[in-house]
Formats: structure tokens, sequence, C-alpha cells
């Protein structure tokens, strides 16, 4: 069999690789460089090319500052010339795959679709299942609300959200000619990914595009309202000594950096900076065409009942934000940034009895930031009777302190166990295969057939298939510290 690898896309030809016994297409982009006057505007039309590009090379990642985390302390390699996609595929012909469409985390900071975790040709393999990976505007540069300046920067604010759609609208167009399905893609994430996910899913121009979702450790919340976005705004203009929309423009991408960077410091201590929500700054802007209101409240409302949802977290997300210099005061000032008071404490005691201060603050950490959001868009949805399902990844790594911690999960969806980084995270010894076999095939599962293979989420039973050395299905896990959550936002 000869196996073709090249084909066309709606700006022109592209050639692929083999490797990993799939066919790869890196590198490809779906929209104009968002440089220059296009700064801080929606994504435009590539002009395209004629002769055949070659797509064998992951791009560069989107303008960004390693944060020195486990997964993301190397150098990157980044440009403003950002908005590119991967394609792995089993084939390029007409059988028309499934596709899987992965929006990376990384707090709407750092991350790109390249990494090696993300790697898709095991679902190509195992589930003959097309996987696209792309990069977005981060940061100031994809969530600055400069709306002020007129309407070519109305979307500002979530301009990376924005790409993300635009992303989306051309996988639709051009999957075809990879292999996959434009009428059976599902969209996924983990983290901010997971929050771009349910972003999308509350988006009435995204509407339509999708018909699967897979938030993974994030869910309908961590976006700005109007109010919080244009204080974010008056720091950012502060901070660069800007007043009009061509300096910013004109601006070195390290200064942007730089600043978002230090207005992201001064926030999360508070103070002067304080934005009134607990979300970070230059997260996607409320109040514009992409997001009219919060995606919770549209998803409560019913947008994208009709989509399949497959939603959960991991049981111990928070070890990898959660210090160990945690005192009583500190708790305090956790409890009060959560909105929470003494019964909210007190039911986190009657959970976890012998749990230190700072064990207190790793599990409240998590359910704020992950669980409970998750739970909402669970019971959001189940209101309307739409097709919800759920997990609660439970896997402990060998390293102690982690144990089931924020982004364990991912190489074992992936089934990528044997890639680099990941043993720093699991910990020596033999490989958790068992548990990675059960989680890839449920998604398999979930992305051909819109079922992962347990019973759908619902008020009643509150089902959810705890992954662990041995999975089973659990009822209503969580819900002394649910009803404790009620009322608090």
């Amino acid at each position: 069999m000869v196996v073709t690898t090249i084909t066309e896309t709606t700006f022109g030809p592209v050639q692929g690789r083999i490797k990993d016994d799939v066919l790869l297409f890196a590198g490809i982009p779906y929209a104009a460089a968002p440089t220059g006057e296009l700064r801080f505007k929606a994504a435009q039309p590539h002009a395209g090319w004629s002769e055949t590009r070659q797509a064998t090379r992951f791009s560069p990642a989107a303008p960004q500052i390693p944060t020195g985390g486990m997964t993301d302390s190397a150098p990157v390699n980044w440009n403003e010339d950002c908005l590119f996609l991967n394609i792995t595929t089993p084939m390029i012909d007409n059988n028309y795959r499934p596709v899987f469409f992965w929006i990376h985390g990384g707090g709407y900071r750092t991350g790109q679709g390249a990494i090696p975790w993300y790697n898709g040709a095991n679902f190509a393999l195992n589930g003959d299942i097309v996987v696209v990976s792309i990069n977005y505007r981060m940061g100031a540069l994809g969530f600055a609300d400069l709306s002020r300046f007129g309407a070519e920067y109305a979307t500002s604010g979530v301009n990376g959200t924005l790409d993300q759609i635009t992303a989306l609208k051309w996988v639709r167009e051009n999957i075809s000619n990879f292999g996959g399905d434009p009428n059976q893609i599902t969209i996924a994430g983990e983290s901010a990914g997971g929050f771009s996910v349910c972003t999308i899913l509350g988006s009435p121009i995204a509407q339509g595009l999708f018909q699967r979702a897979i938030p993974q450790s994030g869910a309908a919340h961590h976006t700005l309202p109007k109010d919080a976005a244009e204080k974010v705004t008056d720091l950012f203009l502060g901070a660069m000594s800007a007043s009009s929309i061509e300096e910013l423009q004109s601006a070195p991408v390290e200064d942007i950096l730089k600043v978002q960077s230090q207005i992201d410091l001064d926030v999360s201590r508070g103070g002067a900076s304080d934005l009134g929500v607990a979300v970070s700054p230059f997260y996607p802007c409320e109040d514009n065409e992409v997001l009219p209101e919060s995606p919770l409240k549209a998803i409560a409302d019913g947008m994208g009942s009709n989509v399949d949802v497959l939603v959960g977290s991991n049981k111990d997300e928070g070890t990898l934000f959660v210090t160990g210099n945690m005192d009583e005061t500190k708790l305090d000032a956790v409890l009060l940034q959560y909105g929470g008071g003494q019964d909210l404490l007190d039911a986190y005691r009657a959970s976890f009895p012998d749990a230190d201060v700072s064990a207190l603050a790793t599990h409240l950490s998590t359910d704020h930031v992950f669980r409970m959001p998750a739970l909402r868009l669970a019971e959001a949805r189940a209101k309307h009777g739409a097709n919800t399902w759920m997990y609660l990844f439970a896997w402990e790594s060998r390293i102690e302190r982690l144990k089931s911690t924020h982004a364990l999960e991912i190489p074992f969806v992936f089934n990528n166990l044997d890639k680099a980084g990941v043993e720093a995270f699991i910990g020596p010894g033999e490989l958790p295969q068992g548990v990675a076999d059960a989680m890839h095939q449920a998604w398999i599962n979930f992305i051909r057939d819109g079922d992962p293979g347990w019973p759908p989420y619902d008020l009643v039973s509150r089902s959810n298939m705890k992954f662990d050395t041995s999975s089973k299905l659990v009822s209503d896990p969580d819900s002394g510290r649910r009803e404790a959550w009620e009322g608090i936002r």
C-alpha cells in the first residue's frame, strides 16, 4: 500500500511524514500571524500558499515564560506567529474517522500542542481516531480586554478562545482531507484546556461545531466578569506606560510578558490590585460576542445540552500548587479567598480528620478550583437531561507528596506512560499500564461512540468512575463536601 503524505487544505497543499507508525502533519497554520497591526485583533485568514508546504516539524509555541514546573521547565521555542495546529492520523483516505481536538493547559500562560504527553499516535493506532492539537494566544496577548480602543478590539479579551474556535472551524473545513469526520468531533483539554472546552461549550458562536466534549480538571468557571477584566486592563496599561493601542502593538513581546508576570504576582498578593473574584488576570473576558455571559450560566440555561460531555478531576489536584509552609492564619486567608467560613472548614475537618493544616488547604484548593466546578457543570447539565459522564482519577504517584496530583492523568489518557518527563511525575517502578489501558479505552469509547462505558451522571446516583489500580463505579463520592460548598461561588 502506498501511503500518501500530501493532502490539500483550504490554504494550500501540505506534506507530512510517517512517525510512530502513523501520519503526522505538524505546524499547519490555521490563521494569519497575529502580529503588527493584527496584534490584539481577532484571528484573520491566512494568505495561503501555492507550493506544497512542509508540515514535518512542530511550530514555535505562543509567547510565554516557563514557570519551572515539572512539565514545562525546559526552554521553550516561541514566536508571536503561533497560530498553528498538528494532526495525527492513521491514514489519508475516505474512512471519515472520529476526531479528537486537544487544547493544551498551562494556566493560559504556558504550554503548546507539541508536548510529548499529547502525542496522539496511540489514539490513532488503538482507536482509529484522528488527533488534532493546537497553539493559541495566551496571557495578555490573548486575553487583555482592549475593547475601549474600538470595535476592532471588541474580542481582545477573549481572542485566545476565539483562536481555539477558529482552529475548530478550520478542522471542520479540512479534516476530511486527513481521513477525519467533520461531523464527529470531540473537543478536549486539561486544566486551562478544560476551562477552554467549557468556555467553548458555553459560547453561542461555537454551537454546532462539535458533538462531544471532555473537560479534564477544568470546567465552566475561571472567566472574568467585564468589570474585573477592565481592572486588569487598567493595571496593564499603567505598567506598560501606554495610552494608545499603537503603543501596545509596537511594544516588544518580552516587555508584555514581563508586565504580565508582574501583574499576575501583584494580583495573587491581593491588596490594591485585587480583582474582586478568585480568577487570575488575563483569563477569558465575558460580555462580548464570543462569551456574552459566564459559560456556567449559559450551560445552566441549556446551551450545549445536545453535546455529550465526559468531565472529571484528580483526587489531589492541589498538591501541585499548595506549599508545605501553611499555618492557621494562611488557612483562614485561603477560606476568605474562596468565600467560605467556619462551616466549610468544619466540613473538611470532618471529611479528613487526620489532615494537618497543609493537607486541609490542599483539599480545599483541589475542590474549589477543580472538583466542585466539575460537579456544578454535571449538575447544571443533568437538569436538562443532557448526556454527561463523570470520572475521578485516584491513582497515586509513587512520589508521596504528589498523590493524585494535577495533570497526572494526561499520560494515562493518551497511553503515553513511556514519554519523556512522565517518570518524574509517576515515580520509579513498574509502569501502571493497567490504569492507562482502562482510561485510554474509556476515552476511545467516548470519542467513537459517545459512551465511555459506565452509567451517566444524574441527580440521584451521581455515578463516577473512579480510576485506580482497581477501577470501580462509585456513587456520590463527594456528598459531604459538595453540600458544604452550596451557595459559595
